[in-house]
């Protein structure tokens, strides 16, 4: 009889384990619609930022969003030395999301579009090349990722209007564009 309610007992113990670690990850559909609103809203940033920032074992992708945020924090910033603070942080916290899942296209076109919208005066442009020749890589393979259909599009457009990739590169772009559309 003790043995039953035992194993009842921790059974319930890890359901309700699995549950509350299901319930730290984010919606990405939610949150990719979040990041866009943080765009144009501080409020919105900041609260976004704290509600990733508290989750506890972040995963890569969960890195991704919290570097773009940092950027972002670092965009509505009035003060000089704060915008350097925060993209700087921006880009430790990128580095550890490329880290943890280097393939993952998403994460790599959050880190590209930020690197190529902030002033190459500030040097944190270095992973452009690395981080376009990625994704290409990753949708030769058909390796999505974590990147829906809408969003898989939107990368590709945004690296062929970006001028950063060559024009080798925006045939590939565009085969897949087609192919996806």
């Amino acid at each position: 009889m003790f043995k039953k309610i035992f194993f009842t007992v921790n059974l319930l113990a890890l359901i309700f384990m699995l549950q509350s670690v299901k319930a730290e990850e984010p919606n990405l559909k939610m949150l990719r619609k979040q990041m866009v609103m943080a765009i144009d809203k501080s409020k919105t940033t900041d609260s976004l930022y704290s509600s990733l920032d508290n989750i506890k074992d972040k995963s890569g992708i969960v890195n991704g969003f919290i570097g773009a945020l940092l950027a972002l924090k670092a965009k509505h910033a009035w003060n000089p030395y704060s915008k350097i603070k925060y993209i700087n942080r921006s880009e430790k916290v990128f580095k550890q999301a490329v880290a943890a899942d280097p393939h993952n296209i998403e994460i790599r076109f959050m880190r590209f579009s930020i690197e190529h919208n902030v002033p190459s005066i500030l040097g944190f442009n270095k992973d452009l090349v690395a981080d376009s020749e990625d994704i290409i890589a990753q949708l030769d393979k058909k390796n999505y990722g974590s990147a829906d259909k809408e969003l898989t599009i939107a990368i590709i457009k945004f690296l062929i209007h970006s001028k950063r990739c060559t024009p080798a590169q925006n045939q590939v772009l565009n085969k897949h564009l087609t192919e996806l559309t």
